[in-house]
């Protein structure tokens, strides 16, 4: 049984889904298999998409102080998604 998504880092949801390309790509799956993969697919381009998401918004509220230091502050929602 497959790893729930939701539990999976990015970097293993990634690899995974690299794997689900290239079996698409080599076309030797039965048409259920490939409409499964490609639902499971779609399912882990989302979550790496979210996860990217959340990594950006941290990056972003890292700032650097007067002292050069680095400390973080709350972003304002901008409404944007970058997507």
């Amino acid at each position: 049984m497959p790893e729930p998504i939701d539990a999976m880092s990015f970097e293993d949801a990634l690899s995974e889904l690299e794997r689900i390309v290239r079996g698409l790509e080599g076309g030797q799956m039965k048409l259920e298999d490939a409409i499964s993969a490609y639902e499971r697919g779609a399912a882990l381009r989302k979550h790496c998409d979210a996860k990217l998401g959340e990594a950006e918004m941290r990056v972003r509220a890292i700032v650097q102080n007067d002292d050069g230091s680095t400390g973080t502050e709350p972003l304002a929602d901008t409404g944007e998604t970058g997507r």
